[in-house]
């Protein structure tokens, strides 16, 4: 078999004759020989780094960040520095994630960049080559999403100077979940919480703005950080009323409606598209889908409520079964983002959302996600919630019938009939024409002019900054 040369080796072989053959020909004393080595030596380097194409650029890598040259007029708003906070505060809850939940590992959730596994089951229920962009991703990652996303932002700034806001990246929801429950004392809930604020408090730019330029992402609804006591009896961690958290800006995928320095950001679905053409494609197998069911419930029963208006709802739909379709969760298994919940919301044109633990659930995303209208029973479900990702106009995508108004007899049914095909139609391309704006793409994807979550959540952070300086500005 012959032996294969390439074009690199060839050349070198040929200069090294040429070298070897002004050698034989020239008398020289052995100084002038070696200083004429070596010049050739150099010239054979210079030109072959000239006549060889460039090496392929290596793939994304995680947390790989370039910063940005000064003439980068991207990034108008301002620019994001990241903290490098004690592992402690989130590198190592991760590596130690088989305990953050008293009754199971929530390694899988915290897996894949916060994403979760790879969906499986979705065989028929998305189209094949969109199977990839599917993950089981849990309601309560998005500490880890954003924090990922950050690293990679490409207005991320490594200069603490030329920064407008300053990202705490504590995954205090993460930090918190396994002391909810059981002989957990409030000083536990507190620990992480105190630790990453001591630690905060001696960085320069705290120093100069007592933490008016930062913000950080909490995971969980913003009623597990409002501890008001120092019972230890009493719910979640007192983080939020911690004098030194008096002046953050903090994301929160439910936030309280009368908090000013709280904004709410979309729950993660299981759908992280790759490219606009992902998101196009979806969008068009959302908008022709043949749904068979007027209306979904997905939920299970709370039985030690007294008065659980789940219940109210699941025995409604069973009795609807001309026009519901139920997916019972203490029946079905129902993890984030399963192929019932999803193929349930595909059939529907319109789901029930009710009240999860806070005014908010994730299953109001993953219904909108599949095409469907939400149909909320409380205002707090959507007023003054997710401002800067969905429609202030709330009926032009869903729909609102009081929860009193079901008790006291009203037929879900004949109101969502009374929606004729065309408005139906209407609210459901309202739904698919915001949709990105409520998805999480990865870090190494490109979705072209669409802009998703983080991005919106971002922008909205330093324009928020940006206009609080100029106005002190103006002030002073």
């Amino acid at each position: 078999m012959l032996p294969t040369f390439s074009p690199k080796k060839s050349k070198t072989m040929e200069i090294n004759n040429s070298l070897r053959s002004v050698k034989s020909h020239i008398s020289l004393s052995n100084c002038t020989w070696l200083c004429i080595t070596i010049l050739l030596q150099v010239l054979i380097i210079v030109y072959l780094n000239r006549a060889s194409p460039a090496p392929p650029s290596l793939p994304s890598i995680r947390h790989q960040f370039q910063a940005p040259s000064p003439e980068d007029q991207t990034c108008k708003n301002g620019r994001i520095y990241v903290y490098d906070l004690p592992p402690a505060l989130n590198k190592e809850l991760l590596e130690n994630c088989r305990d953050l939940d008293p009754w199971s590992s929530r390694c899988n959730a915290v897996s894949n960049d916060g994403f979760g596994p790879r969906a499986t089951g979705l065989d028929g229920v998305v189209p094949e080559n969109l199977a990839p962009a599917w993950y089981w991703t849990d309601m309560y990652a998005a500490e880890v999403i954003y924090h990922n996303r950050m690293l990679n932002y490409k207005c991320r700034t490594l200069n603490q100077e030329e920064a407008t806001a300053f990202y705490i990246p504590f995954y205090v929801g993460l930090a918190v979940g396994k002391y909810l429950w059981f002989n957990y004392t409030s000083k536990d809930r507190d620990h992480h919480s105190l630790m990453m604020l001591n630690w905060v408090k001696n960085q320069p730019p705290w120093i100069s703005s007592n933490g008016s330029d930062h913000f950080i992402m909490l995971g969980r609804l913003t009623w597990d950080f409002r501890r008001l006591t120092d019972s230890d009896t009493e719910w979640g961690t007192s983080f939020i009323y911690m004098p030194l958290m008096k002046n953050v800006l903090r994301l929160s995928v439910e936030r309280s409606q009368w908090d000013p320095l709280e904004i709410s950001v979309p729950y993660p679905t299981a759908f992280h598209p790759r490219s606009n053409s992902d998101i196009l494609q979806w969008q068009e197998t959302i908008r022709a889908r043949k749904r068979t069911s007027l209306f979904s419930f997905v939920g299970a029963t709370r039985k030690k409520i007294k008065n659980d208006f789940r219940g109210v709802l699941m025995s409604y739909c069973k009795n609807e079964t001309g026009s519901c379709r139920v997916v019972d969760c203490s029946i079905t298994r129902c993890y984030d983002g399963a192929p019932s919940i999803l193929e349930a919301f595909l059939d529907s044109d319109f789901c029930l959302q009710p009240k999860g633990d806070g005014f908010t659930r994730r299953s109001m995303f993953d219904c909108m996600l599949a095409g469907s209208i939400p149909v909320y029973f409380w205002r707090g479900s959507f007023e003054n919630q997710y401002e800067w990702h969905m429609p202030l106009d709330a009926q032009t995508y869903s729909v609102l019938i009081d929860h009193k108004d079901v008790r006291n007899g009203t037929s879900i049914r004949r109101v969502l009939e009374g929606y004729s095909r065309e408005k139906v139609r209407k609210m459901r391309e309202k739904i698919i024409d915001f949709l990105p704006k409520f998805l999480y793409e990865r870090s190494d994807s490109n979705l072209g002019n669409f802009t998703d979550a983080f991005d919106i959540s971002m922008d909205g952070v330093l324009r928020r900054f940006k206009h609080e300086k100029a106005t002190r500005g103006r002030i002073k």
